[in-house]
Parts: C-alpha cells; sequence; structure tokens
C-alpha cells in the first residue's frame, strides 16, 4: 500500500509523526506496527518481535490506526 492510500499524494504530503497503533514501513517493503512510544521513541511489533526505532526518519506511515480500526484490522 502506498502513502497515496493514507495521506494523498506523497509529493503534497507533509511527513508525520507515527503514532501508537500506526502501520508503518520501517526498511523498504517492512511492515510493523507501533506499539508503544517510550521518552519519544517509537517501539514496533511485528510479530513476536517488538524494539525500539533508531531512526525515525526512515519511517513511513502506511495506515493509521484509525484506518486499521474501520478495516477490521486490530491489535
Amino acid at each position: 500500500m502506498s502513502d497515496e492510500h493514507c495521506h494523498g499524494s506523497p509529493e503534497h504530503s507533509p511527513p508525520t509523526n507515527p503514532g501508537v497503533g500506526d502501520e508503518v514501513e520501517y526498511a523498504p517493503g517492512l511492515l510493523a506496527i507501533v506499539t508503544d512510544i517510550r521518552r519519544g521513541v517509537p517501539y514496533l511489533r511485528s510479530g513476536p518481535r517488538q524494539w525500539p526505532v533508531d531512526d525515525t526518519s526512515a519511517l513511513r506511515v502506511r495506515r493509521s490506526r484509525e484506518r486499521r480500526i474501520s478495516e477490521g484490522d486490530v491489535w
């Protein structure tokens, strides 16, 4: 799924900080869910693995928490 589906055209949408529950792409083609933000550091989960993000500028929100809920994709 591209940024276009979440935020309009990627060229025109400002970067957004991911929030808890957002699905993010943390590397090309790799998706995870933001499970927590501790002292400004997002933590991601993919399967049973959870880890802190070193470089938040690499994160791209693919689906917001609200969109995931509306699509029935809840934890």
